[in-house]
């Protein structure tokens, strides 16, 4: 990755962040989200497909998604792919529509769960640390080939460490957010 400016880095931190965010969302938390689903593909004319590009995926209830497919021939595939994935939840499918029920959560499960985000975290925060590295390694060689000086070399490596902390702390703080949703009962 070569990162031209602050702004890029920046911006890659960002992404980083949101990419856990949406890790953190697939996490059940024992209320219905219709992002539980969101990394479910089924297998649609041999093709794998996201299940909501297949289906309209909603929540009637607070412990129920409710799955509309938009072809119902997709009905089948779509609670074999439900059944296969590790979201743990058993698709009861009436012919016109498909309903999942959330079960409340143990205190075993809950604390899986909270390994899982544990580890979308860290994966979070080591994207930050590798663009971090990428940045310090362009201002380097940039210093080493004299387009800038030494001073500006070091004031650069001293706001890409700053932004590395700032993103750490809200990968840090999303963790802490999403701890404290699946261990409230």
């Amino acid at each position: 990755m070569k990162l031209a400016d602050v702004g890029d880095i920046e911006d890659a931190m960002e992404k980083a962040v949101e990419s856990t965010h949406r890790s953190f969302n697939t996490i059940r938390t024992g209320r219905a989200n219709a992002s539980l689903l969101d990394k479910i593909s089924v297998e649609y004319y041999g093709t794998p497909t996201p299940l909501k590009s297949l289906a309209n995926i909603s929540v009637p209830e607070a412990s129920t998604l409710l799955i509309q497919p938009y072809d119902r021939s997709t009905l089948s595939p779509i609670e074999k792919a439900i059944s296969l994935s590790d979201v743990g939840l058993v698709p009861n499918n009436d012919g016109q529509v498909i309903r999942l029920n959330i079960p409340p959560l143990t205190s075993e499960r809950r604390q899986e769960f909270v390994k899982i985000a544990h580890k979308y975290a860290e994966e979070g925060r080591v994207s930050v640390r590798n663009i971090r590295r990428d940045g310090m390694d362009f201002v380097k060689k940039q210093e080493k080939s004299g387009d800038i000086s030494e001073d500006e070399s070091r004031d650069l490596q001293d706001t890409i460490q700053k932004l590395t902390d700032k993103y750490i702390a809200k990968v840090d703080e999303a963790l802490a957010e999403k701890e404290k949703d699946i261990t409230t009962v």
